[in-house]
């Protein structure tokens, strides 16, 4: 089993929305979305509205738009994404619980093989099917705050800027005479 860019791009969008809802931004723009993992656009709307489609994720549209999470980080399984996006967790197909092919071996039942790799698509099913989303932007947002990273979707935070203070006046100045000229060399 290998996850395709397609697989990747789509958690790390996921992982991405999910951060940004952590950290009180209900929205995120497509465009930042893209900016953020450094994704083709386009490529990644085709991963969202896939997304979108299962449930995992929904939009709004307009100025002030963007994509959020429609399911609850804590119902949603790297295992059932990768599915979505990539199919089966099988390295071949004879282990596979939801594309099973025969394969061509004469015994499966006693084939090497087959049981090596039931036992690797097993402990893989495992792992992937018990981390949830919410596992995975706990952890995540841990590490960046102990390694003092900049959180991301926090946007620039302003800070003011004191106002210059006026300069001071003479009192020739105040009673509208002005300053001396200078002189001319």
């Amino acid at each position: 089993m290998k996850i395709s860019k397609r697989g990747e791009y789509a958690l790390r969008a996921l992982i991405d929305i999910s951060i940004a809802k952590e950290l009180g931004r209900g929205l995120v723009p497509i465009g930042e979305l893209a900016s953020q993992e450094r994704l083709p656009v386009k490529f990644l709307e085709q991963i969202l509205t896939q997304l979108k489609e299962a449930g995992y994720v929904d939009s709004k549209r307009g100025k002030y738009g963007g994509y959020f999470l429609k399911m609850p980080a804590e119902r949603i399984r790297f295992g059932s994404v990768i599915r979505l996006i990539d199919g089966p967790l099988a390295p071949i197909a004879c282990v596979s619980q939801t594309a099973y092919e025969p394969c061509t071996c004469p015994d499966e039942e006693h084939c090497g093989l087959h049981m090596l790799m039931l036992d690797v698509r097993n402990s893989i099913a495992n792992i992937l099917d018990r981390y949830t989303l919410a596992d995975t932007i706990e952890l995540t947002l841990r590490k960046m705050r102990r390694d003092r990273v900049p959180l991301p979707f926090l946007g620039v935070m302003h800070v003011p800027v004191p106002m210059a203070q006026p300069r001071k006046t003479s009192k020739r100045e105040r009673r509208g005479r002005g300053s001396k000229p200078a002189k001319k060399q």
